[in-house]
């Protein structure tokens, strides 16, 4: 049985409690072994992190403390999966350089709040996290502006409009990597821009994708 480790916190307006609650059922029906964590301090269990097959951590902004970075880090570089979504993966431990090497990625801005929709589109057809599933669009929820790893593998893509935010800082046409892949030492890391509270996932797309990029990203 694979073991998986979902470690929850951070700022409430993301919905981790409910994310994670969308997803760890889900895992257990695929076989894991699911531990859920409310502390970062898990991180420093270097037992527990050995044992696991995939991390999911769902925990915006906060801080992380050296120890605890350095076990999550060294987890995912001896072969534990790393896959997340939306400001629980890419918006955590803004002072932490490294960590975002190791995600790929990071937040800077979301033109507009929550706007009225916006369209994900999907990029690599015949990767097995998407391959068979379509274009979709999310209502109400923030498209994430993100600084991005060059060597990311792109899956999904969001195409700004222009008509949110102010027209010369988000320009109309700027594409936007929107779900990725890339390794991370012997780790695989997943990563989706969507998931701005819980609801994003009642979108089936955004769900299965989120889902299959956790089981492609594990051991």
């Amino acid at each position: 049985m694979k073991k998986a480790l979902i470690v929850w916190g951070g700022w409430d307006g993301h919905t981790p409690k409910q994310s994670i609650d969308v997803f760890a059922p889900l895992l257990a029906e695929k076989g894991f072994q699911v531990t859920i964590s409310d502390s970062l301090a898990s991180y420093t269990d270097e037992g527990l992190m050995a044992a696991q097959d995939l991390i999911v951590p769902c925990w915006t902004m906060g801080k992380i403390e050296g120890p605890q970075e350095k076990g999550l880090l060294a987890a995912v570089r001896a072969g534990a999966g790393l896959a997340g979504w939306h400001g629980g993966i890419i918006d955590s431990f803004r002072n932490n350089t490294e960590y975002q090497w190791m995600t790929g990625g990071q937040w800077v801005s979301h033109p507009g709040g929550c706007i009225p929709s916006h369209r994900v589109e999907i990029v690599d057809r015949e990767h097995p996290i998407v391959k068979g599933l379509h274009d979709f669009s999310l209502p109400g929820s923030e498209q994430y502006f993100i600084h991005i790893d060059p060597s990311v593998h792109v899956l999904c893509r969001t195409v700004f409009s222009g008509d949110h935010g102010e027209r010369d800082l988000y320009q109309a046409g700027t594409v936007m990597p929107y779900a990725y892949t890339k390794p991370y030492g012997k780790g695989r890391v997943f990563v989706a821009c969507w998931g701005h509270t819980f609801k994003d996932f009642e979108i089936p797309e955004a769900r299965e994708i989120v889902l299959r990029g956790m089981l492609w990203a594990a051991r």
